[in-house]
């Protein structure tokens, strides 16, 4: 590798390597099972996403202590749950990481709007903030299923005990607004997830993305004129 280019890649935002580890990890949840060494593979890849999460906000204009908070406690319980599966306290590992993503993800909006130009770096930061949110959305699901017995129910079986795999399927369901999940929530707490989830979908389009849209548009009418 050249100088320009080991230049060009530690310029490069920490949000396009969450949107790709993020995207690598959908097809290694398909991949992996239930079994111990499943789940270490699957830790340590949420690890590795909590490390890029609280790089994403040193580069980013956010507090960092705040993300060293809420990383440092919930990498702590991730271990500790691996290494002692069942324990509860991956309930708390859970809402940790969920509080992390949407912290991280407001800090990579915060990004997104600090100018008006739309950089290559900004575009990879649409995609890691939306796979975030949705993550965060999923972990915080988990942790409501935790707290509460049958928070969210499938529709087909009734109730029982839902993975990250199910609940990431209902967090981008709910975010895109497609309508396609087979889960749906069981008790009060779990319908207001539900509703803030579809509102931050709809939200974050609407604002965030429809922006970077125009000012995209903009810069190109400014180059023809």
């Amino acid at each position: 590798m050249n100088t320009n280019n080991t230049l060009r890649f530690e310029k490069l935002h920490p949000s396009a390597f969450i949107f790709a580890a993020q995207l690598i990890l959908l097809v290694v949840y398909a991949i992996v099972d239930e079994s111990h060494p499943g789940r270490v593979l699957l830790s340590a890849f949420s690890i590795l996403i909590l490390v890029l999460a609280v790089w994403a906000v040193n580069r980013s204009p956010a507090t960092n202590w705040v993300a060293w908070l809420l990383a440092v406690p919930a990498v702590a319980l991730i271990i500790w749950a691996t290494l002692k599966p069942g324990a509860e306290v991956m309930v708390w590992a859970n809402l940790l990481e969920g509080l992390l993503y949407f912290y991280t993800a407001g800090s990579l909006i915060a990004y997104m709007l600090s100018d008006y130009q739309v950089t290559t770096d900004e575009l990879f930061a649409i995609g890691a903030t939306f796979t975030l949110m949705a993550w965060g959305y999923a972990y915080v699901y988990l942790a409501c299923q935790g707290f509460i017995q049958d928070s969210f129910v499938r529709v087909v079986t009734g109730s029982g005990s839902l993975s990250l795999i199910d609940m990431l399927s209902l967090s981008f369901t709910n975010l895109t607004a497609t309508g396609i999940s087979d889960v749906l929530p069981a008790n009060p707490w779990s319908k207001v997830l539900i509703m803030l989830t579809q509102f931050t979908g709809v939200g974050y389009v609407a604002i965030v993305v429809s922006r970077l849209v125009g000012l995209t548009l903009q810069g190109r009418r400014n180059k023809k004129g």
